[in-house]
């Protein structure tokens, strides 16, 4: 376990820039924070969407930090649209190991709250060399937050999101909340990324039997991305292909590199990150997705399933363009198989940490 946590830290803190727990957080609204972002222009020639799905939403972005029940000296934050007088759909989200700093990915959590939505960030430890308490970490945040700002946080309708070591945890973490809480009774989704291996923490069942017994009605987008050498991509087919999602309402999202007007969009284990690159891949890869199936598994916006789970329609796979260059579309499958051999990936799907590994293929 040592060797792998810290071949992974050496991987995190060079090819993601990933950096420690903020000390200087509290209890404040971000709209100063939201007013500079809002500001920021995208690396490379492509810029945001200005309307549809992945443009930015109206509101401005407030913040809530209380501190970290497993973490001490760290904040939980709950970023929400300023001025609800509602509880509002909300996405759990966890973060890729060595992401603690809640900067890593802050311009995605701004864009969810400026959308309408909240998003609860709970940092936990880098070096913790217990994949356990890792998950106990995320789960008695994302409760405390849940229990404590009822009136922010709606739990009938919520979406679990993580990217590398937190997509994998996600799977976990949206199980218990969908049937030992009752969460996501009126909406919910899963939405993983270039996801690490999947555990199970403090449960009777096997991962196996976990992803048997999901409940069906979620919705669920699983992203990889082609250069991405991290992981391999066979832990997020193996989640997608055993998963109780009907086809119909998942998707498996292969995100492939470009090069428009001499600018390289890279697709590695990096993306997305507001602390790396910050380009159009973050906004039309990932955030026009993200909204999309917001919409359709909050607001029941049927006519969203077609950006978020088209299977394969152009409103889903279509990228930006410049000057007549195209970025490269999306591939969208319920079939997916890998393009790799696994020694492409510092963490394979057949390494014995793996508790998956009889299902990798």
């Amino acid at each position: 376990m040592k060797k792998l946590l810290y071949s992974w830290v050496i991987i995190i803190f060079i090819t993601a820039s990933a950096c420690s727990q903020s000390s200087s957080d509290n209890d404040e609204t971000a709209e100063t924070m939201t007013q500079k972002n809002s500001l920021l222009s995208l690396q490379g020639p492509i810029q945001k969407p200005t309307s549809g799905y992945g443009s930015d939403g109206n509101y401005q972005v407030a913040e809530i930090d209380f501190d970290n029940p497993q973490y001490a000296g760290t904040k939980v934050s709950i970023f929400y649209p300023q001025g609800i007088t509602t509880p509002r759909p909300t996405i759990f989200f966890s973060h890729p190991y060595g992401g603690e700093d809640k900067e890593y990915n802050i311009e995605l959590y701004n864009f969810i709250a400026k959308k309408g939505y909240v998003v609860v960030f709970v940092p936990y430890r880098t070096f913790d060399v217990s994949v356990d308490h890792r998950y106990q970490t995320l789960w008695e945040g994302f409760t405390k937050a849940a229990e404590d700002y009822s009136d922010i946080i709606d739990t009938q309708k919520v979406g679990f999101m993580g990217h590398s070591f937190g997509g994998g945890a996600s799977i976990d973490l949206a199980y218990k909340a969908f049937t030992e809480k009752g969460w996501g009774e009126n909406g919910r989704f899963l939405f993983t990324m270039a996801p690490w291996y999947a555990f199970n923490w403090d449960s009777p069942l096997t991962t196996q039997q976990q992803l048997q017994n999901f409940p069906p009605n979620t919705k669920m987008i699983t992203q990889v991305y082609d250069e991405d050498d991290v992981n391999d991509h066979r832990m997020a087919i193996d989640i997608f292909k055993n998963i109780n999602i009907p086809n119909a309402q998942k998707d498996f999202i292969y995100i492939k590199s470009s090069t428009v007007n001499g600018y390289n969009y890279v697709t590695d284990h990096a993306m997305p990150s507001s602390r790396v690159t910050f380009d159009a891949l973050d906004y039309y890869g990932v955030y026009r997705l993200l909204d999309a199936i917001m919409d359709y598994s909050f607001n029941g916006n049927t006519s969203a399933k077609n950006t978020a789970l088209g299977n394969g329609s152009a409103a889903q796979v279509t990228m930006p363009s410049y000057n007549g260059q195209a970025m490269t579309p999306l591939e969208v499958t319920d079939n997916p198989t890998p393009k790799y051999l696994q020694f492409k990936y510092q963490f394979k799907c057949g390494n014995s940490t793996n508790p998956r590994t009889a299902y990798c293929n």
